[in-house]
């Protein structure tokens, strides 16, 4: 039986990012080991870029994608090491995309320490960002199950194009609520439904139950999203140790973007519009300036709150257990986030 208090010490001094609480204590020495595993993966690289990939691994974040393939992996059965590789091998995809996301948007600070590219160059970061996604891949063939490996190449792939259709999509005001969310789901619920899903595969659970815990985190990782996409609008960035504002000056469409062109009038909407095909940069105040913005941004934290729901329909199924709590309170975890955003 795994033991729930917390050890935010090891052996070679390693410890969890400042402020995690549960369900993460419960995969807390399971968390310091992913950490671990991750810096031993710039070993892998030619000296000379050692240190490049040692800087990025060092970056905690939440690790959250690793959280959700363990506990997942517990509320299915018996967690094994085969559960930390697959959390670490999603987490090394998302760093990598990390790293190409802040060179597109010109981000500069990125978990309090400056990004890739605002340290040497766009050019560096590329190829960073490549050798990572690179690494990650050879990791999951490693696993006796092919599908694995295949599973987590779908999902690097399903980030990359729904990097791209944001991308096509900047500056474009007939952009729908439909495809906003489609793009989501690439970008970033596949990365959640991936762990959540392989957690349990790894664990031996039926194809049922496998489906059911996909669904799960693509729903969790769509809520995180339109959280993360609240936060660049409202957030403080000393607390979100990462640059703000860039959605809007990128001319990315959001959820509460979406919601307060809604809201406006057709005078409002125009002025919008002009600036947009002009590709004008457009700061809070001008939209502050439209229509119902305080609104526009309680109404995507509602339909962030309500995804949350959906997504714990999806462990009904499961049997109670330390971990299908743990899946549970991820989610409120997540609401937590949304009642912060300074709305």
């Amino acid at each position: 039986m795994r033991t729930n208090k917390i050890k935010t010490q090891k052996e070679n001094g390693s410890q969890l990012p400042d402020g995690l609480a549960f369900p993460f204590e419960l995969v807390s020495n399971d968390l310091i080991k992913v950490d671990d595993f991750i810096r031993e993966q710039a070993r892998s690289f030619d000296p000379g870029v050692e240190g490049y990939v040692s800087y990025v691994c060092d970056m905690s974040g939440k690790r959250i994608r690793p959280a959700l393939a363990i506990l997942a992996g517990g509320a299915t059965g018996e967690i094994t090491n085969k559960h930390l590789e697959i959390g670490s091998v999603v987490e090394l995809v998302h760093l990598a995309t990390l790293i190409h996301d802040d060179i597109m948007d010109d981000a500069e600070i990125r978990r309090e320490m400056p990004t890739v590219s605002a340290k040497w160059g766009s050019s560096l970061g590329v190829l960073l960002g490549d050798c990572l996604f690179a690494r990650a891949l050879e990791l999951a063939t490693e696993f006796e199950d092919s599908g694995v490996c295949r599973s987590v190449a779908n999902a690097a792939s399903a980030v990359c194009q729904g990097e791209i259709l944001q991308t096509q999509r900047r500056f474009d005001l007939t952009l729908t609520r439909e495809e906003y969310f489609h793009m989501i789901e690439s970008k970033t619920g596949a990365l959640f439904a991936v762990s959540t899903e392989l957690g349990s595969r790894l664990s031996g659970a039926s194809k049922q139950i496998q489906n059911q815990l996909y669904d799960f985190g693509m729903k969790v990782g769509t809520a995180y999203q339109i959280y993360d996409d609240c936060v660049d609008l409202v957030g403080k960035e000393e607390s979100a140790g990462k640059t703000l504002g860039t959605d809007l000056t990128k001319g990315k469409l959001t959820l509460p973007v979406l919601n307060l062109i809604a809201s406006g009038t057709e005078t409002q909407r125009k002025k919008l519009n002009e600036r947009l095909l002009l590709k004008e940069p457009i700061d809070v105040n001008t939209l502050a300036g439209i229509a119902d913005y305080d609104g526009a941004i309680q109404r995507a934290v509602l339909t962030g709150k309500e995804i949350l729901f959906q997504a714990r329909e999806h462990l009904v199924d499961l049997n109670d257990s330390p971990y299908q709590e743990g899946l549970v309170q991820i989610t409120n975890y997540l609401e937590t986030l949304f009642d912060d955003c300074n709305c």
